[in-house]
């Protein structure tokens, strides 16, 4: 696979267009935690752009990881695996999609196709969940539901499958130890989807009881270039009743919530939230944060509590004075879409902690992310610095990125499974003995 002629097109474009080279100047350090540095805002017309060429992993190849640990490859060939997810059974779910088809009617959005092209995000996702089975240490690959519609967020409810496609939420009678499904599945509720689908992902959470679903739903745009109309139910966690699929809209102005996961010592609902683009190298940090409900995160009229982002029109001072500050940054455009609060005894050195995988950078000189790291917890809140836990998908040199870390899970014995979405790939991370 050779990404290295769209590469040279969409730089020389992105530097005709910028007409200049604004670099991070600040460490990424010091954006991370409660109180990240938070620069001056810039305007451009195309951010800031560092695109490394995709290369596929070789023969042998892994990502690193952290001391006391190993990694393993349990599967590839996949087609864009996004998401995994453990059934009790151990068996383990893969989402594959890369999303709806964009219209490409504007510059930008065609040098943002080129740039994902030469990144290894591009090409066809599967639009299918495929199972994987682990029998005597070999991992058997099953093809168990086809025909989806970039499908992202998977949950087990009893004997109901639910599966948070692009544009609709479906349900799938499921019984343990089944390899496929070939039943037609039941759209409970339509999510917010149509052909300008720009934050495609849908992250899917029960609550604990299994009453209620939350399905992240990201913005339609970067600051609401496409029309505040075109924001409906977006850039929200909404919650749906699982008994008749009504659904409301649970919190608002996350740009783009993923990783939806309980937090296991306060039972608060937690996010990580991929925040906007074009306004500078440094800003704005992505973040993790406690979900309130009826709570409102500041998109797309501010970032981190009260700092007003001038390019939403009309201002609504109203909103951005309620706007809650997230509780803890991940440093600007890391693009984090796994989180996993982890509780297992194999890696008791992470237990009570987060791992969060982040996609990494395309706006951002240096890049950022392209690693799976973790968090300290204390008393339910994030503390300390983050800690690299796995890394290795983008080269030292910046100039190839051979894998992009998305959905994570634990299976039964404890070990972390890692979606590899440009990779193709599923990793799983263990103690080392």
């Amino acid at each position: 696979m050779k990404y290295r002629n769209h590469t040279l097109i969409a730089v020389s474009l992105a530097v005709l267009l910028t007409g200049c080279d604004d670099g991070a100047t600040l460490d990424p350090q010091k954006q991370i935690g409660p109180n990240p540095e938070l620069p001056q805002a810039k305007n451009f017309l195309m951010p800031p752009m560092q695109v490394p060429e995709g290369v596929p992993w070789k023969a042998g190849e892994m990502p690193k990881v952290a001391e006391g640990l190993k990694i393993e490859k349990i599967a590839d060939g996949l087609m864009h695996p996004r998401q995994v997810y453990v059934l009790p059974n151990n068996d383990v779910l893969v989402a594959e999609a890369n999303g709806p088809a964009k219209p490409t009617t504007r510059p930008k959005q065609l040098i943002m196709g080129m740039v994902q092209q030469s990144s290894g995000k591009g090409g066809p996702g599967g639009n299918r969940i495929t199972l994987l089975r682990n029998v005597n240490g070999s991992w058997e690959k099953h093809l168990f539901i086809e025909h989806l519609h970039s499908p992202f967020g998977m949950q087990l409810i009893g004997n109901t499958l639910w599966v948070a496609n692009a544009d609709s939420l479906v349900k799938f009678p499921y019984q343990e130890g089944q390899t496929e499904i070939r039943t037609a599945g039941e759209v409970v509720t339509e999510l917010p989807g149509g052909p300008l689908n720009h934050h495609w992902t849908k992250a899917l959470l029960a609550s604990p009881d299994g009453s209620k679903l939350y399905v992240g739903v990201g913005s339609n745009s970067n600051i609401t270039e496409n029309g505040i109309g075109a924001e409906y139910r977006r850039a929200a966690v909404l919650e749906v009743d699982a008994a008749n699929g009504a659904s409301r809209i649970y919190a608002s102005g996350l740009r783009n919530p993923t990783g939806l996961q309980w937090e296991p010592q306060s039972g608060k609902l937690w996010a990580i939230v991929n925040e906007r683009d074009e306004i500078g190298s440094d800003l704005v940090p992505d973040y993790m944060t406690s979900v309130q409900e009826n709570g409102f995160y500041g998109w797309p009229y501010s970032y981190f509590g009260q700092h007003v982002d001038e390019r939403a029109k009309p201002p609504r001072p109203d909103l951005v004075a309620k706007a809650i500050k997230p509780d803890y940054a991940l440093s600007s455009h890391v693009a984090p879409l796994g989180l996993l609060f982890y509780g297992g005894d194999n890696m008791p050195q992470y237990r009570g902690g987060a791992f969060v995988s982040e996609h990494g950078s395309w706006n951002r000189k240096p890049l950022n992310g392209y690693q799976v790291m973790w968090v300290k917890f204390e008393n339910g809140q994030p503390v300390g610095t983050p800690k690299p836990v796995v890394t290795g998908f983008l080269t030292d040199d910046q100039k190839q990125v051979r894998g992009l870390p998305v959905g994570l899970a634990m299976d039964k014995q404890g070990g972390v499974l890692i979606a590899d979405d440009a990779g193709n790939t599923i990793w799983r991370i263990s103690a080392a003995q």
